[in-house]
């Protein structure tokens, strides 16, 4: 998944953080059970690229707050900077 998130820029290690938690998120089974769409890596891709823009995890995070409004329990799965 990491590779079809160049598309939206950003440095490596971000698109793979991306890419870790929408594996999470579909690991979880809740955006299958919300939206009755398997969260596969095109569809990810797919819905980033809706997003306004943005880095790949801006756009993630966007998409997460959609769903967060809409269906609730989603905000642990968004992407965080890591406080060193």
């Amino acid at each position: 998944m990491a590779a079809g998130l160049e598309t939206f820029g950003g440095e490596a290690a971000e698109r793979r953080a991306v890419a870790r938690h929408a594996r999470d998120l579909a690991d979880s089974g809740r955006y299958v059970a919300d939206a009755g769409v398997e969260l596969t890596p095109e569809h990810v891709v797919a819905q980033l690229a809706d997003a306004p823009e943005g880095s790949p995890a801006d756009r993630w995070n966007w998409w997460l707050g959609a769903l967060e409004i809409a269906h609730g329990g989603y905000a642990e799965f968004r992407v965080r900077r890591r406080v060193e």
